[in-house]
């Protein structure tokens, strides 16, 4: 499996959603399957299934990547490393292979300085191995580069897909060499309705969806795709098998767009 700058392997399973009973064995099938990058977030409330998944699979440790994502409710002086201290022990865990900020401080309530600071902070104190940013546009990369250095920042996790490209943002990433990982990689079933997408899975004996997956991780990206189907988890891991071609990849890149889908309120000023 390929792996972003030999860490982050390239194809992930994201957890969202996967709460209880079944949302651990969920979890537990998809490392059975193969994968072996967990994404989960202390705002989706199940990093202990996540934990006792790892636990199930009988795995060991350093074989799965795992990464959480810090809530704006911990940015504040001194409440960042805590909250993370309480991730590991829900995931039940010495250290997290990659903590992202889950978003940027709402409206800018917390000067960016304060958590990100606390961010390397924590790597310093080996609480995760890595750290990088979610939601971030081009100008709040530019400002934490000055403030953690771009080597520092793993990746970007943004909503990217072959019908949200997202182009700018992730042409900014490439030049910095943050790399891009890409939530709603499946668009969530607009896949279905688009002609481009289904033309190129008929010809490749494909699924659109595994069609977007090739399609990103050919763009170098990152991806987390998830669900409770235990043949949706197998199809999307079987992506890593389909190539696509040159005249492929610029039939997706000529794809109708459609609008951002994750979008609230108190987000930052999208690029």
């Amino acid at each position: 499996m390929h792996k972003i700058r030999g860490l982050m392997p390239a194809l992930g399973f994201g957890t969202f959603g996967r709460v209880g009973e079944d949302g651990i064995e969920a979890i537990r099938f998809a490392l059975e399957c193969g994968y072996r990058h967990l994404d989960t977030a202390q705002s989706y409330e199940n990093e202990s299934e996540v934990g006792t998944a790892v636990r199930r699979s009988g795995l060991d440790r350093g074989e799965i990547f795992v990464t959480t994502k810090v809530g704006a409710s911990h940015f504040g002086p001194g409440r960042l490393i805590p909250s993370l201290e309480a991730s590991l022990h829900k995931l039940q865990l010495d250290t997290v292979d990659l903590t992202l900020i889950h978003w940027p401080s709402p409206n800018g309530e917390v000067p960016l300085a304060v958590y990100l600071e606390q961010l390397v902070e924590a790597k310093e104190k080996g609480l995760t191995r890595s750290i990088g940013v979610s939601n971030f546009t081009i100008a709040l990369l530019k400002k934490a580069e000055t403030i953690v250095g771009k080597s520092h920042l793993l990746t970007n996790q943004v909503e990217l897909n072959p019908l949200f490209q997202n182009r700018k943002l992730a042409e900014y990433c490439d030049r910095s060499g943050i790399s891009i990982t890409c939530y709603r990689p499946l668009a969530q079933g607009a896949l279905l309705d688009n002609k481009v997408l289904q033309a190129i899975a008929e010809k490749r004996d494909a699924t659109a969806s595994q069609v977007a997956l090739a399609w990103e991780l050919a763009k170098g990206y990152a991806a987390i795709p998830t669900s409770s189907s235990r043949e949706r988890i197998a199809s999307n891991l079987a992506a890593q098998n389909v190539t696509l071609s040159a005249e492929d990849m610029t039939a997706i890149a000529g794809a109708g767009q459609i609008s951002r889908v994750i979008n609230p309120v108190w987000g930052p000023e999208w690029d």
